[in-house]
């Protein structure tokens, strides 16, 4: 009874309100999901496996299995290599272009070390990521969320 005693249009305003209120609740939390959702997305690790070392005449060919199965495309994935000698001696610097890298998938990449034969590599070291372009993240969080592994004789480190 004592909502017939309230006037029809002072009914309507406060339904406008609450129908107004929810409509932005429900718009805050969609914004915090999908802020949740990019933020998971950056922390996803990009995989990189050394999976094998062949002579290639004057070059150690290398091939590389890119995991990039939980993550979002990257137009462009560049990084930065260096091959150590089994004494730990820097012995060639070779900067590869991994992508483009499709979202939720997994690919291979072969490239060479040029002028250094596979049996004087003894170590693999991914300096830096010099390019990390199409998904929300800068270059910096490129390089954090990369985790490295060989499947190959010699180390694979970061």
């Amino acid at each position: 009874m004592v909502a017939l005693s309230v006037p029809l249009y002072r009914r309507r305003i406060g339904r406008i309100a609450l129908d107004t209120a929810v409509c932005l609740a429900l718009s805050a939390l969609l914004v915090v999901s999908a802020l949740a959702q990019d933020a998971a997305a950056e922390k996803t690790p990009l995989k990189l496996q050394l999976n094998k070392l062949e002579t290639a005449g004057e070059a150690c060919r290398v091939t590389l299995v890119v995991d990039n199965a939980k993550g979002t495309g990257l137009k462009s994935y560049k990084v930065d290599l260096f091959a150590f000698d089994p004494e730990g001696v820097a012995q060639k610097r070779v900067a590869v272009e991994l992508g483009p890298l499709p979202p939720r998938k997994t690919t291979v990449k072969i490239f060479d070390f040029p002028g250094i034969a596979c049996a004087k590599v003894g170590r693999v070291l991914l300096n830096d990521v010099l390019a990390c372009d199409g998904g929300e993240a800068a270059r910096e969080a490129c390089l954090d969320r990369t985790e490295t592994e060989s499947k190959a004789g010699p180390a694979f480190d970061r």
